[in-house]
Protein backbone atom coordinates (compact mmCIF):
# COMPACT_ATOMS: atom_id res chain seq x y z
CA UNK A 1 0.00 0.00 0.00
CA UNK A 2 1.13 3.54 -0.66
CA UNK A 3 2.44 5.38 2.38
CA UNK A 4 1.84 8.91 1.12
CA UNK A 5 -0.73 10.74 -0.90
CA UNK A 6 0.54 11.95 -4.26
CA UNK A 7 -2.19 14.54 -4.59
CA UNK A 8 -5.96 14.60 -4.86
CA UNK A 9 -5.99 16.02 -8.38
CA UNK A 10 -4.42 14.88 -11.61
CA UNK A 11 -1.03 16.44 -12.30
CA UNK A 12 -1.28 19.46 -14.56
CA UNK A 13 1.01 20.10 -17.48
CA UNK A 14 0.70 23.76 -16.69
CA UNK A 15 -1.33 25.19 -19.54
CA UNK A 16 -3.31 24.80 -22.69
CA UNK A 17 -0.38 25.36 -25.07
CA UNK A 18 1.60 22.54 -23.52
CA UNK A 19 -1.24 20.08 -23.97
CA UNK A 20 -1.72 21.24 -27.57
CA UNK A 21 1.92 20.62 -28.42
CA UNK A 22 2.14 17.31 -26.58
CA UNK A 23 -1.07 16.08 -28.17
CA UNK A 24 0.26 16.95 -31.64
CA UNK A 25 3.52 15.09 -31.00
CA UNK A 26 1.64 12.12 -29.48
CA UNK A 27 -0.51 11.76 -32.58
CA UNK A 28 2.51 11.80 -34.92
CA UNK A 29 4.39 8.48 -34.67
CA UNK A 30 7.18 9.73 -36.94
CA UNK A 31 7.67 12.90 -34.90
CA UNK A 32 7.41 16.58 -35.81
CA UNK A 33 9.86 19.41 -36.19
CA UNK A 34 9.27 22.70 -34.38
CA UNK A 35 8.34 24.31 -37.71
CA UNK A 36 5.76 21.59 -38.33
CA UNK A 37 4.45 21.98 -34.79
CA UNK A 38 3.92 25.69 -35.28
CA UNK A 39 2.07 25.06 -38.55
CA UNK A 40 -0.05 22.27 -37.09
CA UNK A 41 -1.00 23.99 -33.82
CA UNK A 42 -1.20 27.61 -34.94
CA UNK A 43 1.15 28.64 -32.14
CA UNK A 44 3.95 31.11 -32.76
CA UNK A 45 7.49 29.76 -33.29
CA UNK A 46 8.58 31.38 -30.02
CA UNK A 47 5.75 29.75 -28.08
CA UNK A 48 6.53 26.38 -29.64
CA UNK A 49 10.17 26.82 -28.70
CA UNK A 50 9.30 27.66 -25.08
CA UNK A 51 6.79 24.85 -24.74
CA UNK A 52 9.01 22.19 -26.29
CA UNK A 53 11.86 23.21 -23.99
CA UNK A 54 9.54 22.67 -20.99
CA UNK A 55 8.37 19.29 -22.28
CA UNK A 56 11.93 18.16 -23.03
CA UNK A 57 13.05 19.20 -19.54
CA UNK A 58 10.10 17.24 -18.13
CA UNK A 59 11.17 14.17 -20.10
CA UNK A 60 7.87 13.90 -22.02
CA UNK A 61 9.33 14.54 -25.47
CA UNK A 62 12.83 14.01 -26.82
CA UNK A 63 14.89 15.31 -29.71
CA UNK A 64 15.35 12.36 -32.06
CA UNK A 65 17.46 12.94 -35.14
CA UNK A 66 17.22 15.56 -37.87
CA UNK A 67 15.79 15.79 -41.35
CA UNK A 68 16.89 17.92 -44.28
CA UNK A 69 14.00 19.69 -45.98
CA UNK A 70 14.66 22.05 -48.88
CA UNK A 71 17.52 24.51 -48.77
CA UNK A 72 17.13 25.47 -45.11
CA UNK A 73 19.07 24.10 -42.19
CA UNK A 74 18.24 20.57 -40.98
CA UNK A 75 15.23 20.35 -38.68
CA UNK A 76 15.33 18.53 -35.37
CA UNK A 77 12.57 15.96 -34.95
CA UNK A 78 10.66 15.79 -31.66
CA UNK A 79 9.09 12.52 -30.56
CA UNK A 80 7.02 11.41 -27.61
CA UNK A 81 8.92 9.81 -24.74
CA UNK A 82 6.20 7.26 -24.09
CA UNK A 83 7.77 5.74 -20.98
CA UNK A 84 8.06 9.06 -19.15
CA UNK A 85 4.58 8.89 -17.61
CA UNK A 86 2.03 6.14 -17.04
CA UNK A 87 -1.60 5.59 -16.10
CA UNK A 88 -3.40 2.70 -14.43
CA UNK A 89 -6.78 1.46 -15.67
CA UNK A 90 -9.11 -0.73 -13.63
CA UNK A 91 -12.24 -2.42 -15.00
CA UNK A 92 -14.68 -3.72 -12.39
CA UNK A 93 -16.58 -6.57 -14.05
CA UNK A 94 -19.03 -8.86 -12.26
CA UNK A 95 -16.65 -11.82 -12.73
CA UNK A 96 -13.13 -10.34 -12.69
CA UNK A 97 -11.34 -7.05 -12.08
CA UNK A 98 -8.86 -6.24 -14.85
CA UNK A 99 -5.88 -3.93 -14.30
CA UNK A 100 -3.67 -2.40 -17.01
CA UNK A 101 -0.74 -0.01 -16.98
CA UNK A 102 -0.44 2.23 -20.05
CA UNK A 103 2.37 4.50 -21.14
CA UNK A 104 1.82 7.95 -22.68
CA UNK A 105 1.32 6.44 -26.12
CA UNK A 106 -1.46 4.21 -24.81
CA UNK A 107 0.55 0.99 -25.09
CA UNK A 108 -0.14 -1.69 -22.48
CA UNK A 109 2.97 -2.08 -20.32
CA UNK A 110 1.54 -4.56 -17.81
CA UNK A 111 -1.78 -6.20 -17.01
CA UNK A 112 -3.32 -8.41 -14.35
CA UNK A 113 -6.66 -9.75 -13.15
CA UNK A 114 -8.20 -10.63 -9.79
CA UNK A 115 -11.51 -12.20 -8.90
CA UNK A 116 -14.13 -9.56 -8.21
CA UNK A 117 -14.37 -9.27 -4.42
CA UNK A 118 -17.75 -9.17 -2.73
CA UNK A 119 -18.69 -5.69 -1.55
CA UNK A 120 -20.17 -7.13 1.65
CA UNK A 121 -16.84 -5.95 3.06
CA UNK A 122 -16.03 -2.66 1.26
CA UNK A 123 -12.70 -2.39 3.05
CA UNK A 124 -11.64 -5.76 1.61
CA UNK A 125 -12.61 -4.51 -1.87
CA UNK A 126 -10.29 -1.55 -1.50
CA UNK A 127 -7.46 -3.63 -0.03
CA UNK A 128 -7.66 -6.13 -2.89
CA UNK A 129 -7.75 -3.46 -5.60
CA UNK A 130 -5.07 -1.24 -4.05
CA UNK A 131 -2.71 -4.18 -3.61
CA UNK A 132 -3.25 -5.19 -7.24
CA UNK A 133 -2.56 -1.63 -8.45
CA UNK A 134 0.62 -1.36 -6.40
CA UNK A 135 1.80 -4.81 -7.54
CA UNK A 136 1.12 -3.91 -11.18
CA UNK A 137 3.30 -0.80 -10.95
CA UNK A 138 6.01 -2.62 -9.00
CA UNK A 139 6.11 -5.57 -11.40
CA UNK A 140 6.49 -3.20 -14.36
CA UNK A 141 9.49 -1.60 -12.61
CA UNK A 142 7.88 1.83 -12.95
CA UNK A 143 8.58 4.73 -10.60
CA UNK A 144 5.30 5.32 -8.70
CA UNK A 145 5.81 9.06 -9.06
CA UNK A 146 5.68 8.66 -12.85
CA UNK A 147 2.11 7.33 -12.59
CA UNK A 148 -0.36 10.13 -13.33
CA UNK A 149 -3.31 8.41 -11.70
CA UNK A 150 -5.85 5.57 -11.74
CA UNK A 151 -8.98 5.38 -13.85
CA UNK A 152 -11.78 3.03 -12.80
CA UNK A 153 -14.44 1.77 -15.21
CA UNK A 154 -17.49 0.38 -13.44
CA UNK A 155 -20.89 -0.87 -14.52
CA UNK A 156 -23.51 1.80 -13.96
CA UNK A 157 -25.27 3.44 -12.42
CA UNK A 158 -22.61 5.52 -10.69
CA UNK A 159 -22.57 8.84 -8.87
CA UNK A 160 -19.64 10.41 -10.69
CA UNK A 161 -19.63 13.61 -8.61
CA UNK A 162 -19.33 11.69 -5.34
CA UNK A 163 -17.23 8.86 -6.81
CA UNK A 164 -19.68 6.18 -5.72
CA UNK A 165 -20.73 2.92 -7.39
CA UNK A 166 -24.49 2.86 -6.75
CA UNK A 167 -26.19 -0.47 -7.54
CA UNK A 168 -25.00 -2.25 -10.71
CA UNK A 169 -27.53 -4.95 -11.70
CA UNK A 170 -24.96 -7.76 -11.96
CA UNK A 171 -23.11 -6.75 -8.78
CA UNK A 172 -25.95 -7.01 -6.26
CA UNK A 173 -23.76 -6.46 -3.20
CA UNK A 174 -22.00 -3.44 -4.68
CA UNK A 175 -24.40 -0.82 -3.37
CA UNK A 176 -23.16 2.68 -2.51
CA UNK A 177 -19.47 1.72 -2.61
CA UNK A 178 -17.39 4.91 -2.26
CA UNK A 179 -14.75 3.55 -4.60
CA UNK A 180 -13.01 6.67 -5.90
CA UNK A 181 -11.91 8.32 -2.67
CA UNK A 182 -11.22 5.10 -0.80
CA UNK A 183 -9.01 3.75 -3.59
CA UNK A 184 -7.26 7.11 -3.82
CA UNK A 185 -6.51 7.05 -0.10
CA UNK A 186 -5.26 3.48 -0.28
CA UNK A 187 -2.98 3.92 -3.30
CA UNK A 188 -1.97 7.56 -2.97
CA UNK A 189 -2.91 8.19 -6.60
CA UNK A 190 -5.60 10.50 -7.98
CA UNK A 191 -8.56 8.35 -9.04
CA UNK A 192 -11.22 8.94 -11.69
CA UNK A 193 -14.45 6.91 -11.77
CA UNK A 194 -16.38 6.44 -15.02
CA UNK A 195 -19.15 4.23 -16.35
CA UNK A 196 -17.64 1.33 -18.33
CA UNK A 197 -19.23 2.16 -21.70
CA UNK A 198 -18.04 5.78 -21.46
CA UNK A 199 -14.55 4.69 -20.48
CA UNK A 200 -14.42 2.42 -23.53
CA UNK A 201 -15.45 5.32 -25.78
CA UNK A 202 -12.85 7.62 -24.20
CA UNK A 203 -10.17 5.01 -24.86
CA UNK A 204 -11.20 4.74 -28.50
CA UNK A 205 -11.19 8.54 -28.80
CA UNK A 206 -7.83 9.04 -27.10
CA UNK A 207 -6.01 6.32 -29.02
CA UNK A 208 -7.41 7.19 -32.46
CA UNK A 209 -4.84 8.87 -34.69
CA UNK A 210 -7.21 10.17 -37.33
CA UNK A 211 -10.18 12.49 -37.56
CA UNK A 212 -12.56 9.54 -37.93
CA UNK A 213 -13.09 9.63 -34.17
CA UNK A 214 -15.03 12.92 -34.28
CA UNK A 215 -18.51 11.38 -33.93
CA UNK A 216 -19.08 7.72 -33.17
CA UNK A 217 -21.01 5.19 -31.11
CA UNK A 218 -19.09 2.55 -29.18
CA UNK A 219 -21.26 -0.55 -28.84
CA UNK A 220 -20.11 -2.24 -25.65
CA UNK A 221 -20.96 -5.92 -25.22
CA UNK A 222 -20.06 -7.18 -21.77
CA UNK A 223 -22.23 -8.72 -19.09
CA UNK A 224 -24.74 -6.15 -20.31
CA UNK A 225 -25.29 -4.18 -23.52
CA UNK A 226 -24.51 -0.46 -23.61
CA UNK A 227 -23.43 2.31 -25.96
CA UNK A 228 -20.71 4.87 -25.32
CA UNK A 229 -21.11 8.05 -27.35
CA UNK A 230 -18.66 10.63 -28.67
CA UNK A 231 -19.96 13.77 -30.37
CA UNK A 232 -17.64 16.46 -31.75
CA UNK A 233 -14.61 14.82 -30.08
CA UNK A 234 -16.27 14.85 -26.64
CA UNK A 235 -17.71 11.88 -24.71
CA UNK A 236 -21.41 12.21 -23.94
CA UNK A 237 -21.83 11.56 -20.22
CA UNK A 238 -25.24 13.02 -19.43
CA UNK A 239 -26.23 15.02 -16.36
CA UNK A 240 -25.40 12.16 -13.99
CA UNK A 241 -22.59 10.55 -16.04
CA UNK A 242 -24.80 7.52 -16.70
CA UNK A 243 -25.50 7.97 -20.41
CA UNK A 244 -25.34 4.89 -22.60
CA UNK A 245 -28.00 2.58 -21.17
CA UNK A 246 -29.28 1.27 -24.48
CA UNK A 247 -30.57 -2.12 -23.37
CA UNK A 248 -34.24 -1.15 -23.60
CA UNK A 249 -34.13 -0.36 -27.31
CA UNK A 250 -36.76 -2.54 -28.98
CA UNK A 251 -35.58 -4.72 -31.86
CA UNK A 252 -36.74 -7.43 -34.21
CA UNK A 253 -35.09 -10.40 -32.47
CA UNK A 254 -35.37 -12.83 -35.36
CA UNK A 255 -34.61 -16.37 -34.29
CA UNK A 256 -33.50 -15.26 -30.80
CA UNK A 257 -37.02 -14.24 -29.77
CA UNK A 258 -38.75 -15.85 -26.85
CA UNK A 259 -36.35 -18.69 -26.12
CA UNK A 260 -35.43 -20.25 -23.82
CA UNK A 261 -38.01 -20.01 -21.02
CA UNK A 262 -39.86 -17.18 -22.75
CA UNK A 263 -37.14 -14.65 -21.90
CA UNK A 264 -36.62 -11.61 -24.07
CA UNK A 265 -40.24 -11.71 -25.23
CA UNK A 266 -40.61 -7.91 -25.04
CA UNK A 267 -38.05 -7.44 -27.79
CA UNK A 268 -35.48 -5.44 -25.82
CA UNK A 269 -31.95 -5.79 -27.13
CA UNK A 270 -30.40 -5.94 -23.65
CA UNK A 271 -32.58 -8.84 -22.52
CA UNK A 272 -32.10 -10.58 -25.85
CA UNK A 273 -28.29 -10.61 -25.85
CA UNK A 274 -27.35 -11.28 -22.22
CA UNK A 275 -24.46 -13.75 -22.49
CA UNK A 276 -25.94 -16.30 -20.05
CA UNK A 277 -29.14 -16.44 -22.13
CA UNK A 278 -27.25 -16.69 -25.39
CA UNK A 279 -25.04 -19.60 -24.37
CA UNK A 280 -28.10 -21.58 -23.31
CA UNK A 281 -29.73 -20.95 -26.70
CA UNK A 282 -26.51 -21.88 -28.49
CA UNK A 283 -26.29 -25.11 -26.50
CA UNK A 284 -29.90 -25.96 -27.38
CA UNK A 285 -28.98 -25.55 -31.04
CA UNK A 286 -26.14 -28.03 -30.73
CA UNK A 287 -23.08 -25.77 -30.39
CA UNK A 288 -20.55 -27.77 -28.30
CA UNK A 289 -20.31 -25.69 -25.12
CA UNK A 290 -19.87 -28.40 -22.50
CA UNK A 291 -22.24 -28.76 -19.56
CA UNK A 292 -24.52 -25.70 -19.45
CA UNK A 293 -26.58 -27.00 -16.51
CA UNK A 294 -24.22 -25.05 -14.27
CA UNK A 295 -25.57 -21.83 -15.80
CA UNK A 296 -29.02 -22.32 -14.24
CA UNK A 297 -30.40 -19.20 -12.58
CA UNK A 298 -31.47 -19.61 -8.98
CA UNK A 299 -34.26 -17.09 -8.57
CA UNK A 300 -32.43 -13.79 -9.14
CA UNK A 301 -29.67 -12.48 -11.34
CA UNK A 302 -27.30 -13.07 -8.45
CA UNK A 303 -27.68 -16.78 -9.20
CA UNK A 304 -25.96 -16.60 -12.59
CA UNK A 305 -22.57 -18.32 -12.49
CA UNK A 306 -20.65 -15.70 -14.44
CA UNK A 307 -17.43 -17.72 -14.52
CA UNK A 308 -19.31 -20.63 -16.09
CA UNK A 309 -20.89 -18.27 -18.61
CA UNK A 310 -17.45 -17.00 -19.55
CA UNK A 311 -16.16 -20.54 -20.08
CA UNK A 312 -19.14 -21.39 -22.26
CA UNK A 313 -18.60 -18.18 -24.23
CA UNK A 314 -14.98 -19.19 -24.78
CA UNK A 315 -16.24 -22.46 -26.26
CA UNK A 316 -18.65 -20.54 -28.48
CA UNK A 317 -15.80 -18.32 -29.66
CA UNK A 318 -13.63 -21.37 -30.37
CA UNK A 319 -16.43 -22.90 -32.44
CA UNK A 320 -16.86 -19.67 -34.42
CA UNK A 321 -13.10 -19.46 -35.01
CA UNK A 322 -13.08 -23.08 -36.20
CA UNK A 323 -15.78 -22.32 -38.74
CA UNK A 324 -18.53 -24.35 -37.08
CA UNK A 325 -21.58 -23.47 -39.22
CA UNK A 326 -24.11 -23.57 -36.37
CA UNK A 327 -21.96 -21.43 -34.09
CA UNK A 328 -21.17 -18.98 -36.87
CA UNK A 329 -24.83 -18.65 -37.85
CA UNK A 330 -25.74 -18.10 -34.21
CA UNK A 331 -23.06 -15.41 -33.73
CA UNK A 332 -24.32 -13.74 -36.90
CA UNK A 333 -27.83 -13.62 -35.44
CA UNK A 334 -26.45 -11.92 -32.33
CA UNK A 335 -24.62 -9.37 -34.49
CA UNK A 336 -27.76 -8.73 -36.52
CA UNK A 337 -29.85 -8.00 -33.41
CA UNK A 338 -27.20 -5.57 -32.12
CA UNK A 339 -26.95 -3.90 -35.52
CA UNK A 340 -30.71 -3.37 -35.60
CA UNK A 341 -30.53 -1.67 -32.21
CA UNK A 342 -27.63 0.53 -33.27
CA UNK A 343 -29.65 1.89 -36.21
CA UNK A 344 -31.78 3.74 -33.65
CA UNK A 345 -28.63 5.42 -32.26
CA UNK A 346 -27.33 6.23 -35.75
CA UNK A 347 -30.66 7.81 -36.67
CA UNK A 348 -30.87 9.79 -33.44
CA UNK A 349 -27.36 11.27 -33.52
CA UNK A 350 -26.41 11.05 -37.21
CA UNK A 351 -23.04 9.45 -36.42
CA UNK A 352 -21.03 8.01 -39.30
CA UNK A 353 -18.91 5.55 -37.34
CA UNK A 354 -19.84 2.59 -35.12
CA UNK A 355 -17.24 0.69 -33.09
CA UNK A 356 -18.05 -2.70 -31.57
CA UNK A 357 -16.08 -4.00 -28.60
CA UNK A 358 -16.17 -5.31 -25.06
CA UNK A 359 -15.27 -8.48 -23.17
CA UNK A 360 -17.84 -10.68 -24.93
CA UNK A 361 -17.62 -9.13 -28.38
CA UNK A 362 -14.19 -10.11 -29.68
CA UNK A 363 -14.81 -13.86 -29.39
CA UNK A 364 -17.80 -13.80 -31.76
CA UNK A 365 -16.63 -10.90 -33.96
CA UNK A 366 -15.58 -12.96 -37.02
CA UNK A 367 -19.24 -13.81 -37.65
CA UNK A 368 -21.01 -11.08 -35.68
CA UNK A 369 -19.28 -8.02 -37.18
CA UNK A 370 -20.19 -8.68 -40.84
CA UNK A 371 -23.77 -9.40 -39.76
CA UNK A 372 -24.01 -6.22 -37.68
CA UNK A 373 -22.54 -4.21 -40.56
CA UNK A 374 -25.10 -5.62 -42.99
CA UNK A 375 -27.96 -5.01 -40.55
CA UNK A 376 -27.01 -1.35 -40.20
CA UNK A 377 -26.30 -0.65 -43.87
CA UNK A 378 -29.36 -2.54 -45.08
CA UNK A 379 -31.84 -1.37 -42.49
CA UNK A 380 -35.12 -0.16 -43.97
CA UNK A 381 -35.37 2.48 -41.23
CA UNK A 382 -31.84 3.91 -41.60
CA UNK A 383 -32.25 7.67 -42.08
CA UNK A 384 -28.73 9.10 -42.77
CA UNK A 385 -27.75 8.95 -46.44
CA UNK A 386 -24.01 9.02 -45.81
CA UNK A 387 -22.00 5.79 -45.41
CA UNK A 388 -21.71 4.42 -41.87
CA UNK A 389 -18.33 2.86 -41.10
CA UNK A 390 -18.61 -0.19 -38.83
CA UNK A 391 -15.43 -1.55 -37.23
CA UNK A 392 -14.23 -3.65 -34.33
CA UNK A 393 -12.24 -1.99 -31.55
CA UNK A 394 -8.54 -2.81 -31.62
CA UNK A 395 -8.34 -2.66 -27.81
CA UNK A 396 -9.36 -6.30 -27.35
CA UNK A 397 -11.27 -7.77 -24.43
CA UNK A 398 -9.61 -5.33 -22.00
CA UNK A 399 -11.14 -2.32 -23.75
CA UNK A 400 -12.82 -0.97 -20.60
CA UNK A 401 -9.62 -1.20 -18.54
CA UNK A 402 -7.61 0.43 -21.32
CA UNK A 403 -10.31 3.09 -21.58
CA UNK A 404 -10.16 3.66 -17.83
CA UNK A 405 -6.42 4.38 -18.04
CA UNK A 406 -7.08 6.64 -21.02
CA UNK A 407 -9.42 8.68 -18.79
CA UNK A 408 -6.33 9.68 -16.85
CA UNK A 409 -4.19 10.29 -19.93
CA UNK A 410 -6.97 12.25 -21.61
CA UNK A 411 -7.61 14.42 -18.56
CA UNK A 412 -3.91 15.19 -18.15
CA UNK A 413 -2.79 15.44 -21.77
CA UNK A 414 -5.64 16.42 -24.09
CA UNK A 415 -6.20 20.09 -24.87
CA UNK A 416 -9.46 21.54 -23.58
CA UNK A 417 -10.90 24.91 -24.59
CA UNK A 418 -12.08 25.34 -20.98
CA UNK A 419 -8.44 25.27 -19.86
CA UNK A 420 -7.68 28.09 -22.27
CA UNK A 421 -10.57 30.19 -20.99
CA UNK A 422 -9.65 29.66 -17.36
CA UNK A 423 -6.00 30.42 -18.00
CA UNK A 424 -6.90 33.80 -19.44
Amino acid sequence: MAEHRRGANLPSLGGFNRTVVLDAVRRSPDGLSRVELAARTGLSPQTVSNVTRYLIDGGMIVESGTVVSGRGKPRTILRLEARSRFAVGVHVDPAVVTYVLLDLAGAVVAEATTSTPSAEDPEQVIRTMASAVDELVRRADVDPDAVLGVGVASPGPIDAAAGIVLDPPFLPRWRDVALRDALGDATGYPVLLEKDVTAAAVGELFLAREAAARDFAFVYFGTGFGVGLVIDHEPVRGSGANAGDAGHIMVDQGGLAGTPDGEGARGEVGATVTPDRLVRIAAERGVPLGDVDELAVDGADAGVDLAAVDRAWDALGDAVAAGDPVASAFAAEVGTVMGRAVVVIVNLLDVDRVVFGGPFWSRIAPAALPAATAAIAGSPILVPKHPVTVVESQRGADVAAVGAACLVLDAALSPRASTLLIAH
